[in-house]
């Protein structure tokens, strides 16, 4: 049944401000933070080497955690290559979507990531929108009935990108067991969010949802900056940006992605025993390897 969300549903709880310019949700509920005499805080990372490609074999001593300049203790760390994964395809509905084949790209790049899924353990949800969020097709391990409402995708007005993409970041944020990762598809276009990117970031990175954003349709090609809105969005929430504007570059972004979902560590590490929101860097012993996550995570006062 389609379903129609007139705002981010975990937004509505209130914001907290960590800093300038960045906003992040009140809504304790979603956060991944455990509690007991001592917290934890478990933290998605993808490792990659100098050549891009993913590194598979890190043990817990490999890694380290910094908090405001302070080690955290690193207490698990888990490959996720055959844990369950749920993805959110969220799909730009505006009018400029038809032009320059975005529409068309973000449809074929869509069933590329749907193929790539495991339908015994895996599920999948579309999502598009406008100045709504809509649901064309709830989680569901059907993967084919995801594929067959990719018809129903329509391109039309306005749009509120940024809300779309924390309003599904929310919905996902719910599957805790799981892989997990909203991928977006947008010309780039943002006329009618109530939200910033820095707050869409800022509150994704909290609750650990990377975002991965496609740039699609070939009138998108050179003219976004590594350093646009929607790429530091991806960045600050531990996903990707990838610019997907003709044949090459959508075969190697799908490959990219692919490669990420199936190849993710988990950490677990001890929070800080100030509450609050805390920024916090992920690195390996091997300086030469790049790991990629979020930001921010959620320290709760010790019971």
């Amino acid at each position: 049944m389609l379903k129609l969300w007139r705002r981010p549903l975990w937004l509505v709880c209130g914001l907290l401000t960590v800093g300038p310019g960045v906003v992040i949700p009140a809504a304790q509920e979603s956060i991944a933070t455990f509690r007991s005499r001592i917290n934890y805080v478990s933290m998605t990372a993808v490792v990659r080497d100098r050549q891009g490609r993913s590194v598979r074999s890190l043990a817990r001593d490999d890694f380290r955690v910094v908090d405001a300049g302070q080690s955290r203790s690193i207490v698990d760390v888990r490959s996720e290559a055959s844990a369950p994964a749920s993805i959110a395809l969220l799909i730009d509905g505006s009018g400029s979507m038809r032009l320059g084949g975005a529409d068309a790209a973000s449809v074929r790049i869509s069933e590329a990531v749907l193929r790539s899924l495991d339908a015994r353990r895996d599920e999948a949800a579309l999502f598009t929108f406008d100045r709504r969020l809509i649901t064309l097709e709830d989680f569901t391990g059907d993967l084919g009935a995801v594929r067959r409402s990719l018809r129903d995708v329509e391109s039309w007005g306005s749009t509120s990108l940024f809300d779309a993409i924390g309003g599904t970041a929310g919905i996902v944020a719910t599957k805790t067991e799981n892989r997990r990762a909203v991928v977006v598809f947008t010309d780039g276009a943002d006329n009618a969010s109530a939200y910033s990117p820095d707050e869409i970031a800022a509150a994704a990175s909290a609750i650990d949802v990377p975002v991965y954003v496609f740039a699609v349709g070939a009138s998108y090609g050179e003219t976004v900056h590594v350093d646009a809105p929607l790429a530091e969005l991806a960045r600050l929430t531990g996903g990707a940006f990838y610019r997907a504007h003709d044949a090459l570059s959508e075969a190697s972004a799908i490959r990219a992605l692919v490669d990420e979902l199936r190849h993710q560590y988990v950490l677990s590490f001890e929070s800080a025993e100030l509450h609050g929101w805390h920024a916090v860097e992920v690195t390996t012993r091997d300086r030469t390897l790049r790991v990629r996550t979020r930001r921010y995570y959620h320290a709760a006062p010790s019971e």
